[in-house]
């Protein structure tokens, strides 16, 4: 019950047990064919789809040296570890950053955005880089809000990190066009880490031939002219895309709708049954992830805290990360996560509060009610 890797199911495991393949072979130009043709369905988008051998972090960057320059001015949003690591990547590319935080635990500003948007009359804003589910913490960013002033501004890209919201929630990219969508394969996708996608508008393809940060692995047009005869211009990890074309399918067969809708349950029946439990939510209720719930521990270490669940229960939940560790613990509910997970996750951690008399055993037929409450939606 962590963030990632998140569990693979038997299925996606078979075919990545598979026996390798050429990866210049027409069997495998086949498999590149038909998994494009699904992660174009899975982000919504008639762009291009791109998969790099790699973590989410490659597909950002690559992001980010493929249509920006050195010099250039760019905002980044940063409520979150992943928010702070794309400003030091920025920084890393000689950008020219204007930060827009928040607290850890809240989200993004819209209107934030929309000021200095709207007040950059030289039009010298080049990109908006920002997390979208801000893993660290728990947050979802007002991702649709944000684009909409990123749009209005006409100039700038969107550089999303969506790793942990694609395949957890609606990011249409078309309808709300967005440039740069950024995604790894240890997430939503219920595979082992190693891939990543990213999604490229026509805009950022322009942005493209005016460049001039160095590139050669993450240069996105070699992928790009490759992926015209369904190929890859490196060795590709092939039985990673194996197990894409089963998990693809798999989503495929629930349907998008039916995805996003488990997510919001699982998401609500542990929001609730914590607070059942007398512990509180580290982030703002109405800005909750799809992907992963941060709780605070006031009065107990969160790192004991969870070292007892892994050894006595065998569910593994994740820490807080710089400031927050051994402050807050999170539950994720993303990927392949049914309600018997989050039921038994629940059970976990009151039947820990109870032995630390942080709760009773009615506090926790409470929250498993409250829980059973929302499964049953």
């Amino acid at each position: 019950m962590i963030p990632g890797p998140t569990p693979v199911p038997e299925q996606v495991l078979k075919a990545l047990s598979s026996h390798p393949i050429g990866h210049r072979s027409k069997e495998f130009q086949s498999l590149v064919k038909t998994t494009t043709e699904k992660l174009q369905w899975l982000h919504q988008t008639k762009n291009e789809v791109l998969t790099i051998t790699g973590s989410g972090t490659a597909a950002m960057e690559s992001g980010i040296i493929n249509t920006l320059s050195k010099g250039d001015k760019v905002i980044c949003g940063e409520n979150g570890k992943f928010g702070q690591r794309w400003v030091k990547v920025a920084k890393a590319y000689g950008l020219d950053v204007i930060e827009i935080k928040a607290k850890w635990g809240k989200p993004l500003d819209p209107n934030t955005f929309k000021d200095i948007l709207e007040n950059d009359s030289n039009k010298d804003i080049k990109a908006v880089i920002l997390t979208h589910s801000e893993t660290s913490t728990g947050v979802i960013n007002d991702l649709e809000t944000i684009s909409q002033h990123i749009r209005n501004h006409k100039k700038a890209l969107s550089i999303i990190d969506c790793v942990t919201s694609i395949g957890a929630c609606n990011v249409p990219t078309d309808e709300w066009g967005l440039d740069i969508v950024a995604s790894g394969s240890q997430k939503g996708y219920m595979i082992p880490p190693g891939l990543s996608f990213i999604s490229v508008s026509e805009k950022a393809w322009e942005a493209y031939e005016k460049s001039d940060l160095p590139k050669f692995y993450l240069d996105l047009k070699a992928y790009k002219k490759s992926l015209i005869n369904n190929s890859n211009p490196y060795t590709p990890a092939v039985n990673l895309v194996f197990a894409l074309e089963e998990s693809l399918k798999m989503m495929q067969e629930e349907g998008l709708h039916n995805i996003f809708m488990r997510h919001e349950k699982h998401k609500l029946a542990i929001s609730k049954a914590i607070k059942k439990l007398h512990l509180k939510l580290f982030a703002n209720e109405e800005a909750l992830s799809p992907s992963i719930t941060a709780i605070q521990t006031d009065g107990f270490d969160a790192e004991i805290f969870r070292k007892k669940i892994k050894d006595k229960y065998d569910i593994l939940l994740a820490g807080g990360q710089d400031h927050l560790k051994g402050r807050i613990f999170r539950v994720g509910h993303l990927g392949y996560i049914n309600d018997r997970d989050v039921m038994a996750a629940i059970t976990a951690i009151g039947l820990s509060l109870i032995e630390q008399q942080s709760a009773s055993g009615e506090d926790l037929g409470s929250a498993l009610d409250e829980a059973n409450n929302y499964l049953n939606q």
